[in-house]
């Protein structure tokens, strides 16, 4: 289980970082030029916006199986700290399966949707609208990974303020 949790981070999570790093610069860059060319310039350029919305989306679909992969994910405890030790268990791995099944339906859905529009195309940048479409079960299936590799590796839980969560 450490070299397939190793493989992962190592290989797999630290090249969904960098293309993530690389999509959100790309994103900011696009939206810069479009405000220099259409304000400064006065010839706004019609590929930027289409460009930063596409990266943004990847973005954030890549992100989520980062944030999952490190716990970073937004939370409520409160549940958590009124029950004992052994509900507490069985409420993470109701959790567990609940984000499961959620990241398999959204992967299920984006392949549809994905198949659905492909022979639209954006009008700006002449690719097809399934190449942004796609980011959506790509980072759902990526979401699983960077969810189930968290939960093998069992971390400690987070202490905030003195309170352990």
């Amino acid at each position: 289980m450490k070299v397939l949790l190793s493989v992962l981070d190592k290989g797999l999570f630290r090249l969904v970082s960098w293309v993530t790093q690389l999509l959100l610069l790309s994103a900011v860059a696009a939206a810069f030029y479009q405000v220099i060319a259409r304000f400064v310039l006065q010839s706004p350029a019609d590929w930027s916006e289409a460009w930063s919305r596409a990266a943004l989306i990847w973005t954030v679909m890549l992100g989520l199986c980062l944030a999952l992969r490190q716990g970073a994910m937004l939370s409520v405890d409160v549940l958590r700290l009124w029950v004992g030790k052994r509900t507490q268990h069985r409420l993470d791995v109701a959790v567990l399966f609940t984000c499961l099944a959620f990241f398999g339906l959204l992967t299920w859905v984006g392949i549809q949707m994905t198949w659905r529009v492909r022979f639209q195309t954006m009008p700006s940048l002449e690719w097809s609208i399934s190449w942004v479409y796609i980011a959506i079960p790509i980072g759902a299936v990526l979401a699983i990974l960077g969810l189930l590799a968290r939960w093998l590796e069992r971390p400690a839980p987070a202490v905030v303020d003195h309170t352990q969560l």
